[in-house]
């Protein structure tokens, strides 16, 4: 048997509203290490968004490195995968590859290509191997694809490799961008197949969004020019074991599929968050038979607390009310809740931050947030525009605003999808 822990979207260096998360990581981390020696695993995947942005502070570089050392130190013969993922600089997280791949730890931050602009396989194919040093799978670790990643071929809406039908441009079933991905996919298995033995399964990672998955709208970035460019569950073959997805902070399974899945972020990005249930996925890989897969539940080191809890918003004497009945423990600063409130106003109210600071000064929490709405209007509550900060919008909410401004009409999709080309090739720069 060969067991592998999956996980992914750690985002190290995050910050919530200002708040650093460093002590939640730092905790999980420690947590992990002490899981993956506890259950004797083999293997540690981590599917991408390693840091939270393409230019890590230092503080999240030398998280990340003190933890492969003490896993090493501690699990000399642990394999560990790391890929790329859409907030990840790629040429960044390569860099020190050499160094890591020495330590046997296998860094994919990104396609790479020769002088003659072929993909580089040999450095996506991961033997998998258990405590006795027996190669029992292998791993695809397919970083994060961005739009020059895929096939000039596919870019152009030309017929691909593969068997695949000519493109038609607008016929369902036939985006040029998803064809693309099939494209890389199917490279990257056939390596696979190449290189495994008839008892030796086959792993595949991916950072990318598939369809009908559940989106957290407040941390994640839109990929591939937009959600609507969902993959289908064929991207995978049949003969793959499993496959380690990321990108999606709720963990989820992908369809009916129990093998394709999302190991979601290890602690809330955002408050919409607060309730995910966040794990790490323990894989139990054994030739000829499905994997069996089994959730680890993430101790929460540090609470998200919204009042009213979920997306309503309450008046503010019954948010004074439900903030005075919270029963708290007085734990150190860097250990207390972090607060956000959805208030609900008639009218403006000059006052209102004052009013609130005195009762949360009585209380072992961190106010991080104050969300307001206002009800006087005929319009219903979910159409009234809510107050949002500059960090919570995404760079294609701001186009998308301004385009509305300037010609007063929304922006198409294609455009729409030209500006997230353009935005994702600059995310992969330093």
């Amino acid at each position: 048997m060969l067991r592998i822990f999956h996980t992914a979207d750690w985002h190290l260096g995050h910050h919530l509203h200002g708040v650093s998360r460093q002590l939640e990581h730092q905790r999980f981390l420690d947590w992990l290490l002490d899981e993956l020696h506890s259950k004797q695993a083999d293997a540690l995947i981590v599917a991408g968004d390693i840091f939270d942005s393409a230019n890590p502070s230092s503080a999240a570089q030398s998280q990340l490195y003190e933890f492969l050392v003490k896993a090493k130190t501690r699990l000399p013969n642990l394999g560990i995968v790391l890929v790329g993922g859409n907030h990840d600089s790629a040429s960044r997280l390569d860099a020190p590859s050499p160094i890591l791949n020495a330590l046997g730890v296998i860094v994919v931050g990104g396609l790479s290509r020769g002088d003659q602009g072929n993909i580089d396989w040999e450095r996506l194919l991961v033997p998998l191997t258990n405590a006795a040093g027996e190669i029992k799978a292998w791993c695809g670790a397919m970083p994060f694809l961005r739009n020059a990643d895929l096939p000039a071929t596919a870019r152009d809406g030309e017929s691909v490799a593969n068997g695949m039908e000519p493109m038609r441009p607008g016929e369902q079933g036939n985006d040029p961008l998803i064809s693309g991905m099939k494209t890389l996919y199917a490279e990257l298995f056939m390596q696979l197949q190449q290189k495994a033995g008839n008892a030796e399964s086959l792993i595949l990672t991916g950072h990318c969004y598939m369809v009908n998955g559940a989106v957290s709208e407040l941390s994640e970035r839109k990929i591939l020019g937009g959600n609507q460019h969902a993959l289908p569950v064929e991207l995978f073959p049949d003969d793959i074991a499993y496959v380690a997805l990321g990108h999606l902070h709720l963990a989820q399974k992908v369809g009916a599929n129990e093998h394709i899945r999302y190991s979601g972020s290890p602690i809330p990005l955002s408050f919409d968050e607060s309730d995910y249930p966040h794990q790490v996925i323990q894989v139990d890989v054994k030739a000829g038979q499905p994997v069996e897969t089994v959730a680890v539940k993430i101790p929460r080191s540090v609470q998200l607390l919204r009042i009213p809890n979920g997306k309503d918003f309450a008046v503010l004497p019954e948010v004074v009310d439900q903030l005075q009945s919270l029963t708290l423990e007085d734990l150190p600063i860097e250990q207390r809740p972090l607060l956000e409130l959805r208030i609900r106003l008639e009218k403006p109210e000059p006052g209102l931050r004052q009013q609130i600071e005195e009762v949360i000064a009585k209380l072992p929490v961190r106010l991080l947030k104050i969300s307001t709405a206002y009800s006087g209007s005929e319009k219903s509550l979910a159409d009234l525009k809510i107050e949002e900060r500059l960090e919570e919008l995404h760079p294609l909410d701001v186009f998308q605003r301004c385009y509305q401004n300037k010609y007063d009409k929304e922006a198409p999709e294609t455009m729409n999808a030209l500006f997230n080309e353009l935005f994702e090739s600059l995310q992969g720069t330093d």
